[in-house]
Protein backbone atom coordinates (compact mmCIF):
# COMPACT_ATOMS: atom_id res chain seq x y z
CA UNK A 1 0.00 0.00 0.00
CA UNK A 2 1.78 3.35 -0.90
CA UNK A 3 0.98 6.73 1.08
CA UNK A 4 -0.08 9.49 0.27
CA UNK A 5 -0.09 12.79 1.63
CA UNK A 6 -1.59 15.80 0.24
CA UNK A 7 -1.34 18.95 0.28
CA UNK A 8 -3.69 21.77 -0.97
CA UNK A 9 -5.47 24.70 1.04
CA UNK A 10 -9.09 23.94 -0.69
CA UNK A 11 -11.16 21.66 1.43
CA UNK A 12 -13.39 20.16 -1.07
CA UNK A 13 -10.51 19.88 -3.80
CA UNK A 14 -8.59 17.76 -1.01
CA UNK A 15 -12.30 15.72 -0.85
CA UNK A 16 -11.93 15.12 -4.31
CA UNK A 17 -8.13 13.75 -4.63
CA UNK A 18 -8.97 11.98 -1.47
CA UNK A 19 -12.13 9.88 -2.92
CA UNK A 20 -10.29 9.60 -6.54
CA UNK A 21 -7.01 8.26 -5.11
CA UNK A 22 -8.30 5.80 -2.46
CA UNK A 23 -10.52 4.31 -5.54
CA UNK A 24 -7.33 2.95 -6.45
CA UNK A 25 -6.68 -0.19 -3.49
CA UNK A 26 -2.75 0.15 -4.12
CA UNK A 27 -3.32 3.99 -2.27
CA UNK A 28 -4.04 5.48 0.85
CA UNK A 29 -4.19 8.61 1.76
CA UNK A 30 -3.00 9.01 5.25
CA UNK A 31 -2.97 12.93 6.09
CA UNK A 32 -3.88 16.06 4.71
CA UNK A 33 -2.41 19.74 5.13
CA UNK A 34 -4.11 23.42 3.70
CA UNK A 35 -0.73 24.79 4.11
CA UNK A 36 3.09 24.43 4.03
CA UNK A 37 3.38 24.57 7.74
CA UNK A 38 1.12 21.72 8.82
CA UNK A 39 2.74 20.19 5.10
CA UNK A 40 5.83 20.16 7.00
CA UNK A 41 4.93 18.30 10.08
CA UNK A 42 2.49 16.08 8.57
CA UNK A 43 5.68 14.83 6.01
CA UNK A 44 8.30 14.78 9.24
CA UNK A 45 5.14 12.31 10.92
CA UNK A 46 3.97 9.86 8.03
CA UNK A 47 7.30 10.06 6.28
CA UNK A 48 4.79 9.32 3.19
CA UNK A 49 5.83 7.92 -0.09
CA UNK A 50 4.33 10.51 -2.05
CA UNK A 51 3.45 14.67 -1.51
CA UNK A 52 0.65 15.56 -3.83
CA UNK A 53 1.74 19.60 -3.38
CA UNK A 54 -0.43 22.68 -4.45
CA UNK A 55 1.60 25.58 -5.74
CA UNK A 56 -0.15 28.79 -4.38
CA UNK A 57 -0.50 28.04 -0.90
CA UNK A 58 -1.75 30.54 2.09
CA UNK A 59 2.11 30.65 3.78
CA UNK A 60 4.76 30.07 0.50
CA UNK A 61 4.77 28.75 -2.49
CA UNK A 62 4.60 25.12 -3.08
CA UNK A 63 7.92 24.77 -5.77
CA UNK A 64 10.16 26.44 -2.88
CA UNK A 65 8.90 24.38 -0.09
CA UNK A 66 10.00 21.17 -2.27
CA UNK A 67 13.45 21.23 -0.07
CA UNK A 68 11.81 21.47 3.21
CA UNK A 69 9.11 18.95 2.40
CA UNK A 70 12.53 16.57 1.39
CA UNK A 71 14.20 16.94 4.13
CA UNK A 72 11.67 16.65 6.68
CA UNK A 73 11.24 12.89 4.87
CA UNK A 74 14.08 12.43 2.26
CA UNK A 75 11.94 9.09 0.36
CA UNK A 76 8.92 10.91 -0.54
CA UNK A 77 8.19 11.70 -3.98
CA UNK A 78 6.72 14.74 -4.87
CA UNK A 79 4.19 15.51 -7.56
CA UNK A 80 2.72 19.03 -7.87
CA UNK A 81 -0.74 19.96 -8.52
CA UNK A 82 -1.13 23.34 -9.81
CA UNK A 83 -3.40 25.73 -12.11
CA UNK A 84 0.12 27.51 -13.59
CA UNK A 85 1.06 25.97 -16.86
CA UNK A 86 3.95 28.63 -17.49
CA UNK A 87 6.82 26.70 -19.16
CA UNK A 88 9.57 28.62 -16.52
CA UNK A 89 7.04 27.67 -13.12
CA UNK A 90 7.41 23.99 -14.07
CA UNK A 91 10.98 23.87 -15.70
CA UNK A 92 11.75 25.71 -11.40
CA UNK A 93 9.66 22.80 -10.16
CA UNK A 94 11.84 19.95 -11.53
CA UNK A 95 15.24 21.81 -10.95
CA UNK A 96 13.66 22.09 -7.01
CA UNK A 97 13.35 18.30 -7.17
CA UNK A 98 9.62 17.69 -7.64
CA UNK A 99 9.19 14.70 -9.70
CA UNK A 100 6.48 15.31 -11.57
CA UNK A 101 3.80 18.25 -12.74
CA UNK A 102 0.34 18.38 -13.58
CA UNK A 103 -2.43 20.30 -13.74
CA UNK A 104 -5.97 20.44 -11.60
CA UNK A 105 -7.66 20.82 -14.87
CA UNK A 106 -6.25 16.65 -16.20
CA UNK A 107 -8.52 14.37 -16.25
CA UNK A 108 -8.57 11.73 -13.65
CA UNK A 109 -6.66 8.87 -15.49
CA UNK A 110 -4.04 11.36 -15.75
CA UNK A 111 -3.66 11.78 -12.39
CA UNK A 112 -3.58 8.09 -11.39
CA UNK A 113 -1.39 7.82 -14.78
CA UNK A 114 0.68 10.19 -12.72
CA UNK A 115 0.48 9.40 -9.39
CA UNK A 116 2.09 5.13 -10.30
CA UNK A 117 5.01 6.38 -12.81
CA UNK A 118 6.19 8.45 -10.02
CA UNK A 119 5.79 5.63 -7.26
CA UNK A 120 7.15 3.52 -9.91
CA UNK A 121 10.50 5.62 -9.94
CA UNK A 122 9.67 7.65 -12.74
CA UNK A 123 9.00 11.16 -13.70
CA UNK A 124 5.77 12.64 -15.14
CA UNK A 125 4.86 15.86 -17.17
CA UNK A 126 1.60 15.82 -19.20
CA UNK A 127 2.55 15.36 -22.43
CA UNK A 128 0.55 18.69 -23.67
CA UNK A 129 2.55 20.50 -21.08
CA UNK A 130 5.62 18.47 -21.93
CA UNK A 131 5.28 20.37 -25.62
CA UNK A 132 4.61 24.14 -24.34
CA UNK A 133 7.49 23.42 -22.12
CA UNK A 134 9.92 22.30 -25.30
CA UNK A 135 8.53 25.12 -27.66
CA UNK A 136 9.00 27.74 -24.71
CA UNK A 137 12.63 26.22 -25.04
CA UNK A 138 12.65 26.14 -28.22
CA UNK A 139 12.09 29.66 -28.55
CA UNK A 140 14.48 30.84 -25.93
CA UNK A 141 17.11 29.01 -27.78
CA UNK A 142 16.26 30.56 -31.08
CA UNK A 143 16.34 34.03 -29.14
CA UNK A 144 19.91 32.90 -27.76
CA UNK A 145 21.25 31.88 -31.41
CA UNK A 146 20.00 35.59 -32.60
CA UNK A 147 21.20 37.29 -30.34
CA UNK A 148 24.38 35.58 -27.60
CA UNK A 149 24.93 38.03 -25.68
CA UNK A 150 23.87 38.55 -21.76
CA UNK A 151 22.08 41.98 -20.53
CA UNK A 152 25.86 42.42 -19.15
CA UNK A 153 27.24 41.85 -22.14
CA UNK A 154 25.30 44.42 -24.31
CA UNK A 155 26.00 47.12 -21.54
CA UNK A 156 29.77 46.59 -21.79
CA UNK A 157 29.73 46.52 -25.77
CA UNK A 158 27.38 49.92 -25.82
CA UNK A 159 29.92 51.49 -23.77
CA UNK A 160 33.24 49.86 -25.26
CA UNK A 161 30.92 50.82 -28.89
CA UNK A 162 31.40 54.68 -27.14
CA UNK A 163 35.15 54.69 -26.67
CA UNK A 164 35.00 53.58 -23.11
CA UNK A 165 38.41 51.65 -22.01
CA UNK A 166 38.43 48.67 -19.95
CA UNK A 167 38.76 50.69 -16.57
CA UNK A 168 36.30 53.72 -17.23
CA UNK A 169 33.60 50.35 -17.97
CA UNK A 170 34.44 48.95 -14.79
CA UNK A 171 34.02 51.96 -13.10
CA UNK A 172 30.56 52.58 -14.70
CA UNK A 173 29.21 49.24 -14.16
CA UNK A 174 31.16 48.62 -10.71
CA UNK A 175 32.81 45.55 -11.42
CA UNK A 176 36.40 45.11 -11.88
CA UNK A 177 39.00 45.64 -14.45
CA UNK A 178 39.16 41.83 -14.88
CA UNK A 179 35.84 41.58 -15.62
CA UNK A 180 35.02 43.96 -17.81
CA UNK A 181 37.95 42.46 -19.47
CA UNK A 182 36.76 39.37 -19.84
CA UNK A 183 33.09 40.58 -21.15
CA UNK A 184 34.98 41.99 -23.57
CA UNK A 185 36.58 39.03 -24.42
CA UNK A 186 33.43 37.15 -24.33
CA UNK A 187 31.40 40.15 -26.97
CA UNK A 188 34.23 39.59 -29.50
CA UNK A 189 34.28 35.99 -29.51
CA UNK A 190 30.75 35.64 -29.77
CA UNK A 191 30.34 38.00 -31.85
CA UNK A 192 33.64 37.07 -33.58
CA UNK A 193 34.87 40.48 -34.28
CA UNK A 194 38.57 41.40 -35.03
CA UNK A 195 38.69 45.01 -33.95
CA UNK A 196 36.77 48.25 -32.13
CA UNK A 197 35.48 48.92 -35.75
CA UNK A 198 33.73 46.42 -35.88
CA UNK A 199 32.63 46.01 -32.90
CA UNK A 200 31.09 49.77 -33.43
CA UNK A 201 29.59 48.70 -36.86
CA UNK A 202 27.45 45.75 -35.05
CA UNK A 203 26.49 48.09 -32.39
CA UNK A 204 25.02 50.43 -34.86
CA UNK A 205 23.78 47.76 -37.56
CA UNK A 206 21.69 46.33 -34.45
CA UNK A 207 20.04 49.97 -33.02
CA UNK A 208 22.11 49.62 -30.27
CA UNK A 209 23.95 53.23 -31.08
CA UNK A 210 23.20 56.37 -32.33
CA UNK A 211 25.21 57.63 -35.36
CA UNK A 212 26.19 60.43 -33.17
CA UNK A 213 27.79 57.64 -30.75
CA UNK A 214 30.71 56.52 -33.26
CA UNK A 215 33.77 57.43 -32.58
CA UNK A 216 35.54 56.45 -35.28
Amino acid sequence: MQRLLLVDDHLVVRAGLRMLLESDDDLEVVDEAGDLADAVFQARRHKPDMILLDVRLPDGDGVEAIGRLRAEAPESRVLILSMEDDPHHVRQAFANGANGYILKEAAETDLLQAVHEILAGGRYLHPELGARVMQADMAEREKADADPLSEREHEVLRLLARGHTNQEIAKMLYISVRTAETHRAHIMQKLRLRSRAELVSYALENGMLDSSDETG
